[in-house]
């Protein structure tokens, strides 16, 4: 058996069933890390005495024994490095005395911690690429990104080396990494999955966390122990169903489906996808209308407002200042501008100039653009686009020149077009992985829901992949 191929479902099967004690199942998954990583780039650290520590101790959960890592920003683990792809809180040995609920949860279920996954630097684009560390790699071709930023854990995933990974979505960060990694990806709704106890939100509700899978089932599940409200949140997406994993024994009934595939870009005009990626779309149709479903031609043309670039770069620029400016509180003093990458700092200097009222005023078009998307409801269950306007990218992709310090967030802007807007509506948006280049690269497709409407999304997910099972990269490395 190649515990490489198995997801956490299957992994936690066997402690149950007595054919792998967790120990067993930890020592493997080190051994996997510490084999492969060096071409890989995935793991910033592993905890290989905490972890098998835990290991020793009695089994209980339902996911007992399973091996997970946790990316190197957002998500806490007590007493570990925490250093959000910054080479100062590296350097610092920065670490955090407390876990977050989202780890907690994850510890009480059973899972056992074995290291942390690479990060761009706080997060800011669609690699992990962060001058901290070496760059995460493609499994599928180590000269391309996994995407980003989390790379590293779908980089991990992909491969192998672990069964599951934690990852933050703050513009498509979860769904654009299962997209060139051939994982799913789920971004649940704003709100869905709490920050507690450090926080209540990160940036107005924008980011959000969960993990990338190898299977649907595994993202359901998880979703299961990771949703709920927490004293103290500032709000919380409403409850449809009892349980997620349950949810999806079902397959939907017959779903009304619009697709949309032209891309607003930084520039503000209106483009086509890569052909693969529409390639991508096209096979999803006829899937789709095999299973049953109703798919329409049918462009959500809210998403073609070019506002949504100049609006959501206001918030999330005002967000990365706030966020390099408490990473130095914790360091103890200010951050330099030499110590970060050019984009990082033209970023955050650019949010220092959002004056609060423009910054409220991005807020209040997002907020008038979801009510003028909300007939879009009403006509279709589901939104289908690309997850992503071209295959995976080559390493260094994402570079600002001195000269043109946010040229990489312009390059970023065009790559990952159709995933921000649904980080600022607040909607759950996946990528399931059911396409491939000629090359043999994985090219996802997102559908999005309404919001609060998880369910969906992970039935239909399930539906497909029942009629197409997932592919991984796993026998490529190991």
């Amino acid at each position: 058996m190649n515990l490489a191929e198995l997801d956490a479902t299957a992994t936690a099967r066997l402690v149950k069933d007595g054919w792998a004690t967790p120990r067993e199942l930890v020592d493997a998954a080190l051994s996997r890390i510490e084999k492969h990583n060096g071409a890989l780039g995935a793991v910033v650290e592993t905890f290989g005495d905490q972890a098998r520590r835990a290991a020793d101790g009695p089994p209980t959960g339902p996911f007992a024994g399973v091996p997970i890592l946790i990316k190197d920003i957002g998500a806490t683990v007590a007493g570990a490095l925490h250093s959000s792809g910054l080479k100062p809180l590296r350097d610092a040995k920065f670490t955090v005395p407390q876990d977050s609920h989202l780890v907690a949860r994850l510890r009480q279920a059973g899972f056992i911690i074995v290291g942390k996954s690479t990060t761009s630097e706080l997060a800011l684009l669609p690699a992990a690429e962060s001058p901290a560390y070496p760059p995460a790699r493609n499994p599928y071709d180590t000269t391309r990104s996994p995407g980003g930023s989390s790379g590293g854990s779908a980089s991990a995933v992909a491969a192998g080396l672990v069964p599951v990974a934690h990852g933050s979505d703050g513009g498509g960060s979860i769904r654009i990494p299962a997209s060139c990694c051939g994982l799913f990806g789920l971004k649940p709704s704003r709100g869905r999955i709490s920050f507690a106890p450090q926080i209540g939100d990160v940036n107005g509700g924008i980011v959000n966390e969960h993990v990338l899978t190898r299977s649907v089932r595994d993202s359901a599940a998880i979703l299961d122990i990771l949703a709920g409200q927490v004293p103290g949140d500032p709000y919380a997406a409403p409850v449809t169903v009892p349980s997620y994993l349950e949810a999806i024994a079902t397959a939907p009934g017959p779903l009304r489906i619009g697709i949309s595939t032209r891309r607003i870009t930084p520039r503000g005009t209106l483009e086509d996808s890569h052909p693969d990626c529409l390639a991508a779309i096209e096979h999803t149709r006829t899937l789709l209308a095999s299973l049953g479903h109703t798919v329409h031609d049918a462009e959500l043309t809210e998403l073609h407002d070019p506002q949504w670039v100049s609006r959501f770069i206001s918030i999330y620029a005002s967000g990365m200042a706030l966020e390099l400016d408490f990473a130095g509180r914790m360091l103890g003093r200010p951050i330099r501008q030499d110590e970060v990458e050019t984009l990082t700092w033209a970023f955050c200097e650019l949010g220092r100039l959002v004056a609060a009222p423009a910054y409220l005023d991005a807020w209040r078009w997002v907020q008038m653009a979801m009510r003028r998307m909300a007939p879009y409801w009403e006509r279709f269950d589901l939104l289908l686009t690309p997850t992503l306007a071209e295959p995976p990218v080559p390493i260094g992709t994402f570079v600002s020149p001195k000269d043109d310090p946010l040229a990489a967030l312009m390059r970023a802007g065009e790559f990952a077009a159709f995933t921000p807007p649904f980080n600022a509506t607040g909607q759950p948006a996946c990528s399931v992985p059911l396409h491939r280049t000629a090359a043999g690269l994985p090219i996802g497709v997102q559908f999005v829901a309404a919001y609060g409407r998880e369910d969906l999304l992970l039935r239909l997910a399930a539906q497909l992949e029942a009629a197409q099972p997932f592919e991984h990269a796993a026998t490529r490395t190991t």
